[in-house]
């Protein structure tokens, strides 16, 4: 099977400032990890830039023109609490983008089976008009719209096991039954949303986790819900947000996973993919803010990625 890994040197130039949580060592572990001999037989492929177009597929025009017009000509600015830009960051999320978008078009036209992208700034908190919790574009959203545009694809499968709820891939896809999105979170957690009873149009399943959650109720919440609204809805194209904050060692949640938990999730996914989809999964990189957990989660999820 064929894995292509994405990256690009312009992810290290969106600098978030000193203790911020998003920062640019997270993806030099990563990369540094990638580069075992174990990993040598992926595709490696450098991010393009992201277009105009497949930005506003997803993000409304007001919303592009405001990071636009935010761009600092040096230092930093700040969009919310959480959310800082410098000027390298506007073309980061452009490149993040594309990333997602050439990875579909490498699983859709079978040049790939998956695919991994070590790219920041992260996106599943951005909102179709709002830029929130560290993300500047929606990745994975963007992902979904450009297969849907440019594949036709009527059945689009996104599972989000970030220990924070994807509050933004829920705002863009909530009303739109072509595409099922899955979320296992803790709860209460930022950013508030991912209760049970936020349905949309049938096709959103979220399963909030308490604080603590271990294994055994991450793989009885993936087994017992999300895996069977998934094979039932037979998608097309599974999509991943692949946060490894749920990681026991993560500072900024509770959830107690491991490395274990991650290679039996891409297992069980790959599965699904293989069974719906034949075989195509596009994976891009949310969360995880412990250094060494972000470094061994994300090599175990590609490896499980490279041995399908």
């Amino acid at each position: 099977m064929t894995t292509v890994i994405y990256s690009h040197p312009i992810f290290l130039n969106h600098e978030t400032g000193p203790g911020h949580p998003e920062c640019t060592d997270r993806l030099r572990v990563i990369q540094s990890a990638l580069k075992a001999p174990e990993f040598s037989h992926a595709i490696r492929k450098e991010a393009p830039r992201g277009t105009r177009t497949q930005i506003l597929s997803t993000h409304s025009k007001d919303h592009l023109d405001r990071l636009m017009q935010a761009v600092p000509s040096h230092g930093l600015i700040r969009l919310d609490g959480d959310t800082l830009m410098s000027n390298h960051s506007l073309d980061a999320a452009f490149h993040a983008a594309g990333a997602v978008c050439d990875a579909v078009d490498m699983v859709m036209t079978r040049q790939a089976d998956n695919a991994f992208c070590a790219v920041r700034p992260p996106g599943h908190h951005a909102e179709r008009n709002r830029a929130m919790g560290f993300c500047l574009f929606n990745n994975i959203a963007i992902a979904a719209n450009h297969a849907r545009n440019r594949y036709s694809i009527e059945r689009i499968a996104i599972v989000d096991f970030d220990v924070h709820h994807g509050n933004g891939t829920q705002d863009i896809f909530q009303h739109q039954t072509g595409v099922l999105y899955a979320s296992s979170h803790e709860m209460p957690l930022y950013p508030g949303t991912g209760n049970r009873n936020e349905t949309g149009a049938g096709n959103l399943f979220n399963v909030p986790l308490s604080a603590g959650a271990d294994s055994i109720e991450f793989r009885k919440a993936m087994k017992e819900i999300i895996f069977p609204a998934v094979n039932d809805f037979q998608p097309e194209l599974l999509l991943v947000s692949a946060g490894f904050d749920a990681h026991r060692a993560d500072p900024l949640a509770s959830v107690r996973l491991s490395e274990p938990d991650f290679k039996w999730i891409t297992r069980e996914l790959l599965q699904i993919a293989d069974r719906h989809c034949s075989g195509r999964l596009v994976s891009t990189l949310e969360g995880g803010y412990n250094l060494q957990a972000l470094e061994n989660s994300t090599a175990t999820h590609v490896r499980e990625l490279l041995r399908n």
